[in-house]
């Protein structure tokens, strides 16, 4: 079932997204060469203390996985994709870092994730962050009114498999609102024209995810959690909620 949000309740969930987008900036400023991810989770963890916002991501147990998460932002370095756990790992130079991090405030989710390099970026990674980027910004703009959630799976797609990247199979973004996962998926490369249709107060989480390889395969590690490429190639994953509305594509985690 989908949920149309109020405008209110929009207003409340831009709350939410502005205090992920200032864990996520803590975590980003926390890392360099030598730093443990562990040190990115308390960073974040921080930001959302001060703000008086719970994790949706501490304690999530989904029936697939081993164990509740224990950390608040999944912290996804090189070949990880997503939900990689916090560790006492030492970040390196060159090291590419996905952080994804959710918060509930007042009830409401955000939801969103970055992707950065560490110390000296090489090109070939700024050229796969890059990307990533585009094709969330080709996702955002796609999610307008009277649009269908295929025109957004087909916008991140194009652009990601244009640049010669791969995408995990069965990986894409999701409804918010409440909960942090909601009706519908959101996949990342599909038809144009097909699915759901958009509405005025449809929240979604758009977050592409692409493989450096060119290859789509990927693998659960055995922790249960970090998904890692199947050919072992680096990873970005972008992200940000953002709500349909009548005056275009509003996006709720943004500083």
């Amino acid at each position: 079932m989908i949920e149309l949000k109020t405008d209110a309740s929009l207003d409340a969930m831009r709350a939410s997204g502005r205090v992920v987008a200032h864990a996520l900036a803590a975590a980003r400023a926390a890392a360099a060469p030598g730093v443990t991810l562990w040190e990115l989770d308390r960073a974040a963890r921080k930001v959302l203390d001060e703000a008086g916002a719970g994790s949706p991501f501490l304690g999530y147990h989904p029936d697939w996985a081993p164990a509740p998460f224990p950390a608040v932002v999944c912290t996804s370095v090189n070949d990880a994709v997503v939900h990689g756990i916090p560790t006492d790992e030492k970040l390196g130079d060159g090291d590419v870092v996905s952080v994804d991090c959710g918060a509930l405030l007042h009830g409401w989710a955000g939801d969103a994730a970055v992707t950065f390099s560490v110390g000296r970026p090489r090109p070939a990674d700024t050229r796969l962050i890059r990307t990533a980027e585009d094709a969330l910004a080709a996702g955002i703009a796609a999610a307008v009114v009277g649009n269908r959630i295929g025109d957004i799976a087909h916008a991140v797609g194009r652009v990601c498999r244009e640049a010669g990247y791969g995408l995990p199979d069965g990986l894409g973004g999701h409804g918010i609102g409440r909960r942090m996962h909601e009706d519908p998926g959101v996949p990342n490369e599909g038809r144009p024209g097909r699915g759901v249709r958009l509405r005025h107060g449809m929240v979604l989480a758009i977050e592409p995810m692409v493989l450096a390889g060119g290859r789509d395969g990927h693998y659960t590690a055995r922790d249960g959690w970090t998904v890692r490429t199947g050919d072992g190639s680096r990873a970005a994953h972008a992200e940000h909620t953002v709500a349909i509305t009548e005056d275009g594509p509003r996006i709720l985690t943004l500083p």
